[in-house]
């Protein structure tokens, strides 16, 4: 199972259309919570006239994503809005910024948490950092210490950045929410 993944579209709507695309915008959250995985969805604009509306949506897992995206409800429901709603950008992030994603939304269409503050943050990232530089360290000054430094640090970072990104923080995010979210 994959981590949970945001995704961001760019979409430009005639301003004068602004009601239905906040309906059009309800209808598809209420088609997407029907899917396991759903974590919340939301959206922004830069001004109130603006034509460009920024939506995010976010699965538990690139896996549950799939079959939203696959499904004939998210077809219909992209359908209804054919040739009055265009989508400019499409990202996907399921790293680091995913974790501790601020709420951007202006108006929001499903509650989400607020980020924690950038302390807790840190200490989070420090419970898992520190032991894992700690042994990273260790096991290099055991196996390559011979190396050049530049070379071990090298070596020592492609290993901890992917356990660290896909694996040590997801982990300490769930297991310390309840302080986090406090």
């Amino acid at each position: 199972m994959s981590a949970p993944v945001t995704t961001s579209v760019t979409r430009h709507v005639d301003p004068s259309q602004s009601s239905e695309m906040l309906a059009w915008v309800q209808a598809g959250t209420s088609l997407a919570e029907r899917f396991d995985g759903f974590l919340g969805s939301g959206w922004v604009r830069p001004s109130e006239d603006s034509s460009e509306w920024h939506m995010l949506y976010r699965f538990a897992s690139s896996e549950a994503l799939a079959v939203w995206e696959a499904s004939p409800q998210r077809a219909w429901w992209l359908e209804a809005a054919q040739g009055r709603i265009e989508a400019t950008r499409v990202e996907r992030r399921t790293g680091i910024e995913g974790w501790f994603d601020e709420p951007a939304a202006v108006e929001a269409l499903s509650a989400a948490p607020s980020a924690p503050p950038r302390w807790k943050q840190m200490v989070v990232i420090f419970l898992v950092f520190f032991p894992l530089s700690l042994a990273s360290n260790y096991v290099v000054s055991q196996t390559i210490a011979d190396l050049a430094l530049p070379l071990r640090v090298l070596i020592s970072v492609l290993v901890m950045t992917p356990l660290m990104t896909y694996l040590f923080l997801p982990w300490i995010t769930r297991k310390m929410s309840w302080w986090l979210h406090r």
